[in-house]
């Protein structure tokens, strides 16, 4: 699928499957019917790393980038992330709002020529319950079974939501309510959303 082709998407649905060591994502075009259709892009990001740089591919066989994104900063909770194409082409930066994100996730989403967006957890309550999840011994060791959203926001409108389908396994969708917003750059949020969430 080229960059137009993809732009033109208005619905994605991101499929995670974990390893021991990394953390892969399939990403499809919604087929129409609100289903999975064609992979627009394939990711792996290796566990346990000092500074994040992860690749968006094309396809499984890493033949053709679409962008990647690389933290600023080696292990800083409030670390940005520049998103770019392979000749180097800033996309645009995402990150992560350290003290907003102690009771709810909040996130910062900005495109070249555009107002910032804010990424928030939809449901305060869900996020202190996945909070105190996460504290309990054993239990927190645990996939949380309840489904997370989040919503990209703009002067009070919404452009776009990442709804979990699943409880336990990490199945999105994506939907984007705004043609102008970059696929590649909401699509690399997508995936930081669920793999650096507890960043």
């Amino acid at each position: 699928m080229n960059i137009q082709e993809l732009q033109a998407q208005q619905q994605f649905h991101v499929h995670q499957k974990v390893t021991m060591m990394v953390n892969r994502y399939r990403i499809f075009a919604d087929d129409g019917a609100g289903q999975p259709g064609a992979l627009v892009a394939f990711v792996e990001q290796k566990r346990m790393t000092f500074k994040e740089h992860v690749t968006l591919y094309a396809d499984e066989d890493k033949r053709s980038v679409l962008a990647s994104f690389k933290a600023r900063k080696v292990i800083d909770l409030a670390s940005a992330y520049d998103v770019v194409t392979p000749d180097g082409q800033q996309v645009g930066v995402f990150g992560k709002k350290f003290g907003k994100s102690l009771l709810r996730s909040t996130w910062q989403f900005d495109q070249p020529g555009q107002p910032s967006i804010s990424i928030t957890e939809r449901s305060m309550g869900l996020a202190l319950f996945r909070r105190v999840w996460d504290v309990i011994p054993w239990v927190g060791d645990l996939p949380f079974p309840l489904k997370y959203h989040f919503d990209f926001v703009r002067d009070g409108a919404t452009l776009g939501t990442v709804d979990k389908k699943t409880r336990f396994r990490d199945h999105y969708l994506v939907r984007i309510e705004d043609g102008s917003l970059d696929r590649r750059l909401v699509l690399a949020q997508a995936v930081a959303l669920d793999a650096l969430q507890s960043r």
